[in-house]
């Protein structure tokens, strides 16, 4: 962690103290997951004003979804929340299967028990914490951040229209739920995050397509006494007759919420859903846990829902017949995008990754970065990923909801036990939120021309991290923990086994006229090098046979006000723990390699560290040249 750059300021850190701007450039609707995010990582730029407007009348005090993937973890990371989560969660570390007894299928057995997540798959576990809390640090970051941000409650969306010209083009009415008075705001942006239910969405004219899966789910967070032996594990359960449970142990030791499969529901009767109770629900989970007793001692939280994969067809207020003469003003996020069950957990974390890639390309417009030609890809980018998302849950939802097939009985049809707990391993890269895979779409994701000089940081896909010791300080770290939730790329540079190329690189960076951090980055004293383009190195070397001072002077670049020197730029291989990371991420010893991430945390490009003209030729595609223009 640094501060103290501009000067020495008693009291917590974490409060940053600048002045709340006073007009408004993006105007978020909802406060759920996709909301708060994204306004807690517009919080963090002083010139872009927003605004957070939620219909309740405070924060989510109850939570509804609760898993949190290790991808969002990673995410949460950025904005230096991952080990708030880490210490409150309930860690899922292994998942146990249950099925009914070859012996008496009226009782059910363990049949198998698996590890949740593979090794290195991540540096930090899938996670259960209630929505509500995940929600608080949001709004407790964004109450610490430049802009002093608050949501604003009790203000219901009414409608909204784009005019054709204007500074602020988009239109928004919105009701004071108490009083019933109406008022109207300004915006550059919208951003609908209002769920499924969406008004924001349906002002734009999308529509969600896709369909119910006629199945209902009982879900109920209680606290409970039971023999039950794997009741602080993650259990999927079939019974013969009863229908299934997926069970998931919360956090603090002791609640634990049951997913309890209600069967099939007439589509032409929909509203029978509201015969199925709290007592209903829990004597169902109650017969399926048989011979284990539940003695329920109280409910925390109890909902009953159906099973529903639906996808919008955009994320924006722009036509497809459109989309090339129209630039986007108002997007959708979150469950006004896409809607599935809750099985796979991926509801909640798909809609922040939704928020943090629309986040810092908002900002890069906002701030003259980047044209707003950037904000097409977000459409481009997360609709491919919610389709993917669908076509998975309707798999696992049915997988989930299906009957035990009986050995006695096999033309009965059903799902083996085995095959639901290969299946289980076979996602757990989709349920770990690591299987996002961007393509060459948009001007973001670079082809793969050179992939094979790193070919553990695979182009379109999350940034994965590995350990590392900092230079300056020895410190072991995590090299992805390096970047922050500010909007700047990230080029980590790992040297080649000469170190000429990586030299030649950085004085490239630091010199050349075509050098993309002079390019693109705003001149002015208040400006630090590494707003834009922030520059970290790997080396081979060992942190005890490298000397601080004989650094680059780009990896040691002055900042602030008094120009002090950042010492946190130069890395090398932790080999006391290993292992080493050019080994793990299987970059080219002898050439080395460039691995340009976004600021969302994806690989964007893999480039060989003398590809000085295709690495400027890169961010041209969609940075601004920001140099002074030549006086006549």
């Amino acid at each position: 962690m640094q501060f103290y750059l501009n000067g020495y300021a008693p009291g917590d850190p974490d409060i940053i103290k600048e002045a709340l701007p006073e007009t408004v450039d993006v105007l978020i609707v909802g406060s759920g997951p996709a909301g708060a995010l994204l306004a807690a990582q517009l919080s963090n730029f002083p010139s872009v004003s927003t605004r957070l407007v939620e219909r309740r009348d405070g924060p989510l005090k109850v939570g509804q979804a609760d898993g949190i993937a290790c991808r969002t973890v990673e995410m949460f990371e950025a904005f230096g929340l991952a080990q708030k989560l880490i210490r409150e969660a309930y860690w899922v570390n292994e998942t146990v299967f249950w099925r009914p007894s070859k012996k008496d299928r009226t009782r059910i057995e363990r049949t198998g028990r698996v590890q949740d997540t593979e090794d290195g798959l991540s540096e930090f576990p899938h996670l259960i914490v209630n929505q509500a809390r995940l929600q608080q640090y949001l709004l407790d970051y964004m109450r610490m951040s430049p802009t002093r941000l608050e949501a604003n409650y009790g203000l219901e969306f009414v409608t909204l229209k784009v005019e054709p010209e204007g500074e602020h083009p988009v239109v928004v009415t919105l009701r004071d739920v108490a009083k019933g008075s109406e008022t109207t705001v300004r915006a550059k942006y919208v951003v609908g995050c209002d769920g499924a239910r969406s008004g924001v969405r349906e002002s734009i004219g999308a529509m969600p397509q896709g369909d119910f899966a006629n199945h209902a789910w009982g879900v109920v967070d209680m606290l409970a006494v039971t023999d039950f032996p794997d009741i602080r594990l993650k259990a999927a359960i079939q019974s013969a007759d009863e229908g299934n449970i997926l069970l998931i142990p919360r956090e603090g030791g002791y609640m634990v919420r049951l997913y309890v499969d209600l069967g099939d529901i007439d589509p032409n009767h929909r509203e029978a859903i509201k015969d199925f109770t709290q007592e209903k629900v829990i004597a169902t989970a109650q017969r399926v846990l048989h011979p284990y007793s539940l003695d329920v001692k109280r409910v925390v939280w109890f909902a009953v829902y159906q099973v529903g994969q639906r996808v919008t067809d955009r994320f924006d207020d722009v036509p497809a017949d459109q989309a090339r003469s129209r630039l986007p003003r108002v997007f959708i996020a979150g469950d006004a995008c896409h809607t599935h069950s809750a099985k796979a957990g991926q509801g909640m974390n798909v809609s922040m990754q939704d928020a943090f890639n629309l986040g810092w390309k908002l900002a890069s417009v906002l701030e003259g970065r980047a044209g707003p030609e950037l904000l097409r890809t977000y459409n481009v980018e997360r609709h491919a990923i919610a389709q993917r998302l669908i076509d998975f849950d309707k798999e696992w939802s049915k997988i989930m909801a299906s009957p035990p097939r009986d050995p006695e009985h096999p033309e009965l049809g059903g799902v083996d036990p085995q095959e639901l707990q290969a299946y289980f391993v076979k996602s757990g890269r989709y349920t770990a939120g690591v299987a996002t895979h961007y393509t060459p779409t948009t001007p973001l994701t670079a082809e793969s021309t050179h992939q094979d000089l790193a070919k553990g940081f695979t182009i379109g896909m999350r940034f994965h991290s590995g350990p590392v010791v900092r230079l300056a300080d020895a410190k072991p770290v995590q090299l992805g923990h390096a970047a922050r939730a500010d909007g700047a790329w990230r080029l980590y540079a790992f040297a080649d086994a000469a170190g000429t190329r990586l030299r030649d690189l950085m004085a490239f960076l630091a010199d050349s006229p075509d050098s993309p951090i002079r390019r693109f980055t705003p001149t002015g004293t208040d400006v630090d090098i590494d707003s834009v383009i922030d520059v970290r190195a790997v080396f081979q070397q060992g942190h005890l046979e490298l000397e601080v001072e004989a650094l680059p002077s780009i990896l040691l670049p002055r900042k602030g006000c008094f120009g002090l020197i950042d010492y946190e730029k130069a890395f090398c291989p932790d080999l006391k723990h290993g292992p080493d990371i050019f080994d793990l991420r299987g970059i080219d010893r002898a050439q080395g390699a460039m691995v340009i991430v976004r600021p969302d945390q994806y690989v964007a490009n893999v480039l060989p560290l003398d590809a000085h003209a295709g690495l400027a030729a890169y961010f041209g595609r969609f940075l601004l040249d920001r140099r002074p223009s030549p006086r006549p």
